[in-house]
């Protein structure tokens, strides 16, 4: 099947309410047995057809009962206010997981899995991230505050730094695992102040990950 030709490419940032590690990357179930996350990116370069997507930023928030592949998952994806109507409607295509190839993106196989999606907010997000630090921060006015950074070695306070690669992975080939943090409103409100974050450079396709 022929899809939209689209590409996105630029750091990304999610942070999990999971331990460190996130069983979700091992094929276990989470950690207290749900899952709530946050995630961002801003769009170096991309383009959805013939629509231009370079220096936009997405984010989203991600609520599920239990493991996310039992389903029952809620969703509210933001689109960077910048966006005019044409980029608004390529990006909530891309996030819904829209033209791809059925379980080749994470936004597919994560749209599988939604029961609810809340009505998409059109909002300034504020996103950093040093994919290699690991650092990083996503900050959406009355919606989200969240963090990224290392984790620590609990004797000599040292950075502890773990990179893990994933060959066939649906969101990413390989990334840097950290500490994160996150405080959401809104329709999904959530917090965790010691959970899971994954750090790299996101190329998605319609076919996955470049």
């Amino acid at each position: 099947m022929a899809y939209v030709d689209w590409s996105i490419e630029g750091p990304f940032m999610v942070t999990c309410s999971c331990d460190w590690g996130c069983p979700c990357q091992f094929n276990s179930r989470p950690t207290g047995d749900y899952c709530h996350a946050v995630s961002a990116m801003e769009i170096r370069a991309g383009h959805f057809g013939d629509v231009r997507l370079d220096g936009l930023r997405w984010a989203a928030m991600f609520a599920w009962p239990n493991a996310i592949h039992e389903g029952h998952g809620q969703c509210l994806p933001i689109v960077d206010e910048r966006a005019d109507d044409a980029q608004r409607r390529a990006l909530l295509t891309i996030l819904s997981g829209g033209e791809s190839e059925p379980g080749a993106t994470v936004f597919n196989v994560f749209a599988s899995t939604m029961e609810k999606v809340h009505e998409p907010q059109f909002a300034p997000i504020e996103f950093e991230a040093d994919v290699n630090a690991p650092r990083g921060s996503i900050r959406v006015p009355a919606l989200i505050e969240a963090r990224g950074e290392p984790i620590l070695n609990p004797v000599t306070g040292a950075e502890h730094r773990v990179r893990v690669v994933l060959p066939d992975g649906f969101e990413y080939r390989e990334a840097e695992y950290g500490n994160g943090s996150a405080r959401t409103q809104g329709p999904l409100t959530m917090a965790w102040e010691r959970g899971h974050s994954h750090f790299f450079n996101m190329h998605m396709t319609p076919y996955g990950p470049a």
